[in-house]
């Protein structure tokens, strides 16, 4: 990152040179690609220390070089400035020169700052190359506004992000699951509603059902992405489309979508796709929801792997890492636990993302930067999380099978069965009396007289009391 710092002066002159812009001359560091707007900006948000993404700025370079390529074709720009350009483009978004991208994602709303930062980069790497002059305005930003092609760099990204980066990793959940469920549809055990006990269930049914959550996340990620793949290029300063010639946006919409290889298309009204960006929020409620997913699933596997003594020991964990330093010998479910936390910061963001899609005032969103940040971490986080969460702890989960069935087996909730033969009152009490009396269902229905006075047989008991029975459909 280049030192843009107060302090960067004290190593005299020649670590700066002089820029101007339209409001006068500025000191920018002599190494640095970017030029005066930029500098400004780096001076007038010295926020978080946190610039945007590198899939934005890879993405933000895409479509400059798809621009680049229409203003040359259509004549806006000389064909040789043109290549310049298209040949800057692809070293930035080939993850080239992110060092000279240091304006704080907290910074002017519409992005025209970060907008500038890639233009005035662009301009001097095709300068370089070409050994004449090339504009950050009058050339990489020709047929172009920040209103336009900075909203459309975050829907780009963060459609690039979600296809290649978050469905995959959700994919490969939902199959460590799936397996999960299948190997163990056999093995029993208690059921709890309210955290306390209920009828029997197995391991495969329970599995099969935080893996259907996933594949829901899925959908409900597919669902929004023609959404997020629409992009407002073309409207230009307000959605009206001014300074753009005619078919520019379609021609630069298919070069970016055949560079890319992503379903991106024109926005089919560009005053909503500028003054809203509701397909944003829509994608970080789908977020959201997966994190909600997560953070259930994450939860009971923590539950069912508590002990190893005084918890319910249903599973076990695999152990990772020493999970104190006072206390020898204990591990902790670390890859959960993590994951939650990223939960927590994924539904934090999408509040960042839904109060910054309000944030739309007539026929422009001025907090766009914030939301393409947020979203493009959650994506990040979540993929990176997820896949962890599959390799190293869903592959290595074992059940502790007979241990899961005794307390499957010592639920009092297993006299449900009987209703049907002896009624809900009597059960009831049976079950009162397995638990004051510390005995299992059977021995106190044998201890309170019912066989011996004939309500129920052996035969019967041994039916109403398979556990196993218990977790499907019928009489």
């Amino acid at each position: 990152m280049v030192d843009t710092s107060p302090g960067t002066e004290t190593n005299g002159a020649d670590a700066f040179r002089v820029e101007h812009d339209t409001m006068g001359e500025v000191r920018v560091p002599r190494d640095a690609l970017y030029a005066a707007q930029t500098q400004r900006a780096v001076e007038n948000f010295p926020i978080s220390g946190r610039g945007l993404e590198p899939a934005q700025i890879q993405a933000l370079a895409r479509i400059k070089r798809a621009a680049a390529i229409v203003n040359g074709e259509m004549g806006i720009v000389d064909a040789d400035v043109a290549q310049a350009i298209v040949a800057a483009a692809d070293e930035v978004a080939g993850g080239s020169h992110h060092e000279h991208f240091p304006v704080d994602v907290y910074q002017t709303g519409s992005g025209t700052s970060s907008n500038m930062n890639m233009n005035e980069v662009l301009a001097a790497l095709a300068t370089a190359s070409l050994g004449k002059p090339v504009h950050p305005n009058d050339h990489v930003n020709a047929s172009q506004s920040s209103n336009d092609v900075f909203p459309t760099s975050v829907h780009v990204a963060v459609t690039g992000a979600l296809l290649a980066e978050l469905i995959p990793a959700l994919e490969h959940l939902a199959d460590a699951l799936e397996t999960k469920a299948e190997a163990w549809k056999g093995f029993v055990k208690a059921g709890r509603t309210h955290l306390m006990d209920a009828t029997p269930v197995t391991f495969g049914q329970e599995f099969a059902g935080y893996a259907r959550q996933v594949r829901l996340g899925i959908e409900r990620v597919r669902t929004a992405l023609p959404r997020v793949a629409e992009v407002p290029l073309g409207g230009t300063a307000t959605g009206t489309g001014i300074n753009t010639p005619l078919g520019f946006p379609q021609k630069v919409i298919q070069v970016l979508a055949e560079d890319t290889g992503l379903p991106v298309t024109e926005a089919l009204d560009h005053f909503e796709a500028q003054g809203a960006r509701d397909g944003l929020v829509d994608a970080s409620g789908a977020l959201r929801t997966l994190a909600v997913s997560l953070t259930k699933i994450c939860n009971d596997i923590r539950w069912m792997g508590s002990g190893p003594n005084t918890g319910l020991g249903e599973l076990h964990i695999p152990d990772l890492q020493p999970g104190s330093s006072i206390m020898p010998g204990k591990v902790n479910p670390v890859i959960p636990e993590a994951v939650l936390m990223v939960c927590a910061r994924v539904i934090g963001n999408d509040a960042t993302v839904a109060w910054a899609g309000a944030s739309g005032l007539f026929e422009l969103n001025v907090a766009i930067p914030v939301m393409g940040s947020s979203l493009l971490e959650s994506i990040r986080i979540l993929a990176s999380s997820t896949r962890l969460l599959a390799d190293k702890t869903v592959d290595g989960l074992r059940v502790n099978e007979e241990h899961a069935r005794a307390l499957a087996e010592s639920s009092p909730s297993i006299v449900t069965p009987l209703n049907r033969i002896i009624g809900y009152e009597a059960a009831a009490k049976i079950a009162k009396h397995s638990v004051a009396q510390k005995m299992t269902v059977r021995e106190a229905v044998v201890d309170l007289g019912y066989v011996e006075r004939g309500e129920i047989t052996e035969e019967q008991l041994d039916q109403g009391l398979d556990v196993l029975r218990m977790t499907a459909p019928g009489l």
